[in-house]
C-alpha cells in the first residue's frame, strides 16, 4: 500500500484529533496549534506559506500520512533551522498512531520529507529523537542518519542524526 503525504483537509478532523488525544498521553503533540479545526487548517496553510509567522516559528509543511484514506500520522517538515530546532526539533518531526505502527510508515514518512527537503534545496537533513526512543533511532538510521551526538537541552536528551539528502 502506498503512503502519501498530503496537507490536512476538512474531513481529517476526527481522525486526527483522535491521534492528538492517543499520543498525548505519551507527551506528544501531534496537533500543534488550538482552536477550531478552520483556524488549525488556517495556520497549517499559513506556515506552509511562510506567511506571518508567530515568533520561533520557521516555514514548515504539516503534512498526514495517507494509506489508502486511512490517516496513519503525520509529519512536521521544517525548512529551515532555528537555535532550538537544531538542538531538539530538527529539520522533520513525525508520529505514527499506536494501531499503525511496526508497518514501515515511519520510514516512508521519513524518506518522502527527506525528498521534500531536497527539493527545496536543502542538503543535509538534521533529524532528532528522544535517548530511549529506539524505534526512532532504527527509522532514522534505516534512511541513512548517521548519529552526530547526543545532546542535553533543558530536561530532553537527544539523539541528534544528519541525512544526507542528495544521496
Amino acid at each position: 500500500m502506498p503512503l502519501t503525504l498530503r496537507p490536512p483537509r476538512h474531513d481529517d478532523e476526527t481522525a486526527l484529533r483522535r491521534m492528538h488525544d492517543q499520543l498525548a498521553a505519551d507527551g506528544f503533540t501531534f496537533l500543534q496549534h488550538d482552536g477550531t479545526w478552520d483556524d488549525i487548517l488556517a495556520v497549517v496553510a499559513r506556515e506552509a506559506r511562510g506567511d506571518d509567522l508567530a515568533p520561533g516559528r520557521v516555514r514548515c509543511d504539516f503534512l498526514v500520512a495517507d494509506v489508502d484514506g486511512v490517516l496513519v500520522g503525520r509529519v512536521s517538515v521544517r525548512h529551515e533551522l532555528t537555535e532550538y530546532l537544531c538542538e531538539v526539533g530538527g529539520h522533520v518531526g513525525y508520529a505514527v498512531a499506536p494501531e499503525h505502527r511496526r508497518h514501515g510508515y515511519a520510514t516512508a514518512m521519513l524518506r518522502q520529507s527527506v525528498t521534500l527537503l531536497a527539493a527545496g534545496g536543502v542538503e543535509r537533513v538534521l533529524v532528532t529523537c528522544d535517548d530511549d526512543n529506539a524505534g526512532s533511532a532504527a527509522v532514522i538510521e534505516a534512511c541513512g542518519g548517521v548519529l552526530e551526538d547526543v545532546r542535553t537541552f533543558g530536561t530532553e536528551t537527544k539523539r541528534r542524526y544528519w541525512i544526507d539528502a542528495t544521496a
